[in-house]
């Protein structure tokens, strides 16, 4: 009897005859130095260009600062303005030192207008200060996968040591876009925020928050996320967009001007017009079957804990893998639909997607005694069976012995 162990127990189990996914440089001419596009659902790269390049983010390092202020604020808490927000450079609505604004109507300064004065006043908020703020923010890129990536402010202004790179980029917005809080911000093309404690002996406060995100208005399907502008940067774009239920992402770093916005929708035309998305693995698809152990004789099916899906281009060659990992002991008692595993799958050796092993039924331990009395059963079973052949046997040689013999 055989027993599953840790580790990648069953390699290479099948071979999708499917093209095989491209995320190469060719395919689309760009003038950015750095690009990405990446599917929302399950974070395939569908094209690259130096994705891996560090760069300079500008002002799409506020995505960062968002979902930090979305996952650790208040959203109806006030924000005091601190002066050093006031002292910033670069974009901003002109807040003033001591004005009280909710964070919420900072998050949409900060999304919309690119304020940096609102960076800097969510950052004091959150953290205590712009650095401490930093620190959040690298502890969160490097959990999300963003390993080339440092971040030293909440605005993007130009230091040496703020940079990241485009993969790193559609990490964070992949994931920022999971929030309902933050794809609501990011899509608005409109927002009226409120400044009640402003001092109007300065002027008009500004109020009316337009998008400073052009493709809105210039792509069919977009929802959002960020532009961003320095001279040490360029022009930067992080855009998503939704067609035919699908939502790609581009991230664009160091173009040129309005090339920008031409570069976000070349990429992603590319990935809706040069790609068919396909089911790989549904949920409930039974994947294997395994021993449980303390349970007696028999197995249980592990089925596929959600659907996977994947984009396999027009051309290509068929190139997707299965692997289970699976814990260490699998033992009863076990409930239905309990994880027990993973399924992984692999395109060309590189993971691009996983699914929870979880189990088919509940299955129920047996105890020591229980187990021994079933072995004494099954025993005297075998013995039952024995004797009773044996006795056919001496039978049939008495019916078939000689009938002329002599005592």
């Amino acid at each position: 009897m055989s027993t599953v162990r840790t580790g990648l127990v069953a390699a290479l189990l099948f071979l999708f005859l499917a093209p095989r996914a491209s995320a190469g440089e060719n395919a689309v001419a760009l003038t950015g130095e750095a690009a990405v596009l990446m599917n929302a659902l399950n974070g395939q790269v569908l094209f690259q260009k130096n994705m891996r390049a560090e760069m300079y983010p500008a002002s799409t390092t506020k995505i960062l600062t968002a979902i930090l202020a979305l996952e650790r604020g208040d959203l109806n808490a006030w924000v005091t303005v601190p002066e050093e927000a006031c002292r910033v450079e670069g974009s901003a609505i002109g807040l003033q030192a001591g004005e009280r604004l909710t964070l919420n109507d900072l998050l949409y300064a900060l999304m919309l207008a690119s304020a940096n004065d609102a960076a800097v006043a969510i950052a004091v908020h959150l953290a205590g200060s712009v650095e401490n703020f930093a620190a959040m923010m690298n502890e969160k890129a490097k959990a999300l996968g963003a390993q080339k990536s440092n971040f030293t402010n909440p605005h993007g202004l130009p230091d040496p040591g703020h940079y990241t790179c485009a993969l790193d980029l559609a990490l964070i917005t992949r994931y920022a876009m999971q929030n309902p809080a933050f794809r609501e911000i990011v899509k608005t093309r409109l927002k009226v925020i409120n400044r009640p404690e402003a001092d109007r002996s300065q002027g008009p406060p500004q109020e009316h928050l337009w998008n400073h995100n052009r493709l809105l208005e210039r792509y069919e399907g977009a929802i959002g996320v960020k532009t961003g502008y320095t001279v040490e940067a360029g022009q930067c774009l992080v855009a998503a967009a939704q067609r035919d239920g699908r939502e790609l992402l581009a991230v664009i770093l160091n173009a040129q001007g309005a090339a920008v916005y031409e570069d976000a929708k070349q990429i992603l035309n590319y990935g809706f017009s040069h790609f068919l998305p396909s089911c790989v693995v549904r949920k409930g698809e039974k994947v294997a079957s395994v021993e449980v152990a303390k349970a007696g004789p028999g197995k249980v099916d592990l089925l596929a804990g959600g659907d996977f899906w994947y984009d396999f281009p027009l051309e290509g060659s068929p190139s997707l893998t299965r692997r289970l990992e699976l814990a260490h002991k699998i033992e009863a008692p076990l409930l239905a639909g309990q994880k027990v595993g993973k399924l992984y799958i692999f395109d060309r050796g590189q993971k691009v997607g996983e699914v929870d092993l979880v189990t088919a039924r509940a299955v129920e331990r047996v105890s020591g005694k229980s187990w021994l009395f079933w072995m004494a059963g099954a025993a005297l079973l075998a013995f039952y069976l024995g004797t009773r052949s044996a006795g056919r046997r001496r039978k049939r040689r008495v019916v078939h012995r000689p009938r002329n013999y002599r005592w």
